[in-house]
């Protein structure tokens, strides 16, 4: 399996995203934001950090940039995509994923590791989980508040594309354990083909023992085996 990492003026996450693809044995390629041709990959993966410098919005001008018109034509025949953090607000900028990540209800930006239910093991990004799982992810962002309309809500829920849900060690979910106050809890979502996974938290960050854990190694361990 081939990976293409994009990177984007203001990322700061691209390397890690090379270094665990290429431990996982899904052979990266680094991609610049402004190249107008996508290698014939797999996965993209559109990694953490502040394209741009977050202006206008975070991910709103990454998402106009050349490379993404390929990302789209790539998720649109079924290719992978994974959107972390950064990644997942270009995401949704570029229609990709429903919804908006707004700024955190706190006003803070928050790094800190946080648990994570798994919601839909029945996925390319999600099939080493099972059903109800706990993981440990870190975060670090300052617009992770995941917002949609009712409707929207109710489509997302109905069709099992969320991904993950913030809540306590023992997979309970409230506003306790919402960090951002995200709707419903959502730490990450699918589109509906389930070709498409955006997330807030880093996976890539807990994907090694040496990083202090490993409950994020699973995403990219499921995409090998997919």
């Amino acid at each position: 399996m081939k990976s293409a990492v994009i990177v984007f003026p203001g990322s700061n996450c691209d390397r890690d995203a090379k270094t665990v693809l290429a431990a996982t044995g899904l052979a990266p390629q680094m991609v610049w934001h402004g190249d107008s041709e996508l290698p014939k990959v797999d996965l993209v993966m559109l990694p953490g950090g502040f394209s741009y410098g977050d202006y206008l919005r975070s991910g709103a001008m990454a998402a106009k940039s050349t490379i993404m018109r390929e990302v789209i034509k790539h998720a649109n025949a079924g290719g992978k995509v994974l959107g972390v953090c950064n990644g997942f607000q270009v995401l949704t900028e570029s229609g990709l994923l429903p919804g908006i990540l707004l700024r955190n209800q706190n006003l803070k930006f928050l790094c800190k590791e946080v648990f994570l239910r798994v919601e839909n093991i029945s996925t390319p990004f999600t099939k080493k989980y099972s059903k109800g799982q706990v993981i440990n992810v870190p975060i670090a962002h300052h617009d992770g508040n995941y917002f949609a309309d009712a409707d929207m809500l109710k489509k997302l829920d109905d069709n099992a594309q969320v991904a993950f849900r913030y809540c306590d060690s023992a997979g309970s979910v409230s506003a306790a354990t919402n960090p951002n106050g995200s709707q419903q809890n959502i730490a990450g979502i699918f589109n509906e083909k389930k070709n498409v996974l955006g997330m807030m938290p880093h996976p890539e960050r807990h994907a090694e023992a040496l990083l202090g854990g490993t409950d994020g190694a699973a995403i990219f361990e499921s995409l090998l085996a997919a």
